[in-house]
């Protein structure tokens, strides 16, 4: 049946649903009575649709609370072990894996780092990339004993450009890290041994961070806001919608001086190539600093940093006290622009590399932010720290598919128009009859 606007009764279900699920899982445990003037729904539909829910078991009872002169009122909560999720973080030094329950706590997790391949610098071998997921995957379903039917999703952010196409699924533009259309979803279909029918959610690492932090970070309670992910390389996520999700921008390669230091990306003059933990250690060697022989990139940064802030009284590096001047003139110039271009309520800061320079550097790139924007929307805007810390962007990347399995209204994905697989799913079902 159609409706006159063009919803039909299915279409008005599933947001019925949508409503309570998300209602349940941002403000629960609630009961029936407040659920109806927190979702605008009908004290009949919240019965049908909360009924519907707890027999599907993703819905449970989770105690009860006094009533003015009436009985108790029974509170319902999402539950669980109702469904999970895998979030997978492709870093520039690592490959995080983790397994969650449907309320996001993690039950499992497995870590790789990431080496360089023979050519040197940033750039990863996709097949490498791609066996470091499977073999995550793999692990953490094995630690936690869940059969991978009971997955709804696998969500994974990776550095660059996502597209996403009928062909061959997401696909990955990562200029920084050597990937040129990269058929990551098909890639990963045909290696990991999960059913064809769970879906893969691939979208930009700065996105899933962004996400994560509007859902149970410092973004919560934000109309707006970017985030940013500081690490080998500068990305941001601009967000105007709590729950819905944010758009990825490519901050790290705005222009910051003309015919400047040359990018990673192969232009000259970015941000991320003064910014970025990379280029900061090799403008720290460039200035006389001697970061650690042979160490990996967090601890060479974690040693300028304790070269810039010494905590024991000893005089500071003054290579590496003016590198990190001028970075968090960058930065603040970086962030003047996001003020001006989006006026967000917030900016926040996470990633790695930002974790570890943290609170005393963020001080000083606020002031040179501040000092740059224009002044209307440089008083409105507050700028701090995330606080999900280095797992975010996997959480984030959980989000991805929790985020559509709550948009179908609890309902697991059909794979395709009118329930049809993409034509590799399809392919591998054949595999496996044979």
């Amino acid at each position: 049946m159609t409706r006159s606007n063009g919803r039909t009764v299915r279409d008005l279900r599933r947001e019925n649903r949508t409503a309570v699920l998300r209602r349940l899982y941002f403000d629960g445990p609630m009961s029936r009575f407040a659920l109806g003037p927190a979702t605008g729904l009908s004290s009949g539909s919240i019965s049908n649709v909360v009924a519907e829910l707890v027999a599907e078991g993703l819905v449970e009872e989770a105690g009860s609370v006094d009533s003015a002169g009436g009985r108790p009122r029974i509170l319902l909560r999402v539950a669980p072990a109702s469904g999970h999720m895998i979030g997978v973080d492709v870093g520039e030094t690592r490959v995080r894996v983790e397994l969650f329950d449907l309320t996001l706590t993690e039950l499992a997790r497995a870590e790789r780092p990431l080496a360089p391949s023979a050519t040197g610098g940033q750039r990863y071998e996709v097949g490498v990339v791609v066996d470091l997921i499977r073999e995550g995957v793999a692990e953490v379903l094995r630690a936690a004993a869940v059969p991978a039917e009971r997955l709804l999703g696998v969500g994974i952010g990776v550095p660059g450009i996502v597209e996403h196409t009928d062909a061959e699924g997401a696909v990955v533009h990562g200029q920084t890290i050597g990937w040129d259309a990269v058929p990551l979803e098909r890639l990963l279909r045909e290696a990991v041994d999960l059913p064809p029918e769970v879906p893969y959610r691939i979208d930009n690492g700065a996105k899933t961070l962004g996400q994560a932090e509007m859902w149970f970070g410092a973004g919560r309670g934000a109309s707006s806001a970017v985030v940013v992910l500081f690490g080998s390389g500068v990305g941001a996520c601009v967000t105007t919608d709590p729950i819905g999700p944010g758009r990825a921008l490519e901050w790290g390669h705005l222009k910051v001086c003309v015919r400047g230091r040359r990018c990673r990306c192969g232009a000259q003059g970015c941000l991320e190539a003064y910014a970025g933990a990379e280029a900061l250690l090799a403008r720290w060697r460039e200035a006389g600093g001697r970061p650690p022989t042979g160490a990996d990139e967090e601890t060479a940064l974690a040693a300028l940093v304790a070269a810039a802030y010494p905590g024991d009284g000893a005089d500071a590096d003054p290579a590496a006290v003016g590198v990190l001047e001028e970075t968090a003139e960058y930065l603040g110039a970086g962030f003047a622009d996001l003020v001006n271009l989006f006026q967000p309520e917030r900016i926040l800061v996470g990633g790695w590399a930002g974790l570890l320079l943290g609170t005393r550097f963020l001080a000083a790139v606020e002031a040179h932010a501040r000092a740059y924007a224009l002044a209307y929307p440089a008083a409105r805007v507050t700028m701090g720290m995330g606080l999900l810390g280095p797992e975010a962007v996997t959480v984030g990347a959980a989000i991805l598919p929790l985020a559509d399995f709550f948009a179908r209204g609890g309902r697991r994905e059909q794979s395709g128009p009118a329930g049809e697989a993409p034509a590799w799913a399809e392919t591998l079902r054949e595999r496996a009859a044979r």
